[in-house]
């Protein structure tokens, strides 16, 4: 009896000393896996892909610069005004600046009768006014009389006109002379007059003021005379 009870003790013992050991081992595997829950998690890999590269961008790489800043494209501001304009010249000059003669679409010709009393001559005043851009002008205009009988050209007389400028709505003035019809007979009959700037092909037509008639003449050379620009006085 005492044996069986003596067995009882050292199985009741190890079931006991089982027991302990299990619940040891289960608190050493607990506190183990609380430890790993503690740890900080590592960070999950980025697995999202990179944009494309935009040619031109600030991100592109390689070539490009390693990713710095694009330059804005030649001919343009870096705010993106567009493209820079050039200085234009003014109207009427050339690229230098410099001013052209005048032309006969820019001038407007005027004529009327400045015969003084006494005078053995009649004069006719031709007028240029400037109605366009300010041009120079120099030397003398051409003038032809149309008669019943053929053109008559005036023959140059004087000093040529120095150069001048000839300022936009202003105007030069010049004189024709001519000689009196005082024969008694019909003489040549005037019916227009023709005039041409310096230096210019394209001629004026202008109503002619003077007398009706020239004496005829014997053909030694034109009986009809222009003068320099400026010659019959000069308005503003």
């Amino acid at each position: 009896m005492f044996g069986n009870r003596r067995t009882a003790l050292l199985v009741s013992a190890a079931i006991v000393g089982g027991a302990m050991l299990t619940t040891a081992c289960q608190e050493s595997d607990s506190n183990s896996k609380a430890g790993q829950g503690t740890s900080p998690a590592a960070p999950a890999a980025n697995t999202q892909a990179a944009p494309p590269a935009v040619p031109g961008s600030a991100t592109t790489g390689g070539n490009q610069g390693g990713g710095t800043a694009a330059q804005p494209p030649a001919g343009k501001s870096s705010g993106g005004q567009g493209t820079t304009a050039a200085g234009g010249g003014g109207g009427g000059a050339g690229d230098n600046g410099s001013i052209g003669k005048c032309r006969s679409d820019d001038l407007r010709a005027t004529a009327q009768d400045a015969t003084i009393t006494g005078d053995a001559e009649r004069t006719v005043a031709v007028t240029f006014k400037n109605i366009g851009h300010n041009c120079t002008m120099s030397g003398f205009a051409g003038v032809d009389l149309e008669t019943n009988q053929g053109p008559l050209s005036a023959k140059r007389t004087g000093r040529p006109a120095d150069p001048f400028t000839l300022k936009s709505d202003t105007s030069v003035s010049f004189g024709v002379t001519y000689p009196s019809n005082d024969t008694g007979g019909s003489g040549v009959r005037i019916t227009g007059l023709l005039v041409t700037p310096p230096g210019e092909t394209k001629s004026i037509t202008v109503r002619w003021p003077g007398a009706a008639t020239l004496p005829v003449t014997d053909g030694a050379g034109s009986p009809v005379k222009v003068g320099p620009i400026g010659s019959a006085g000069q308005g503003g």
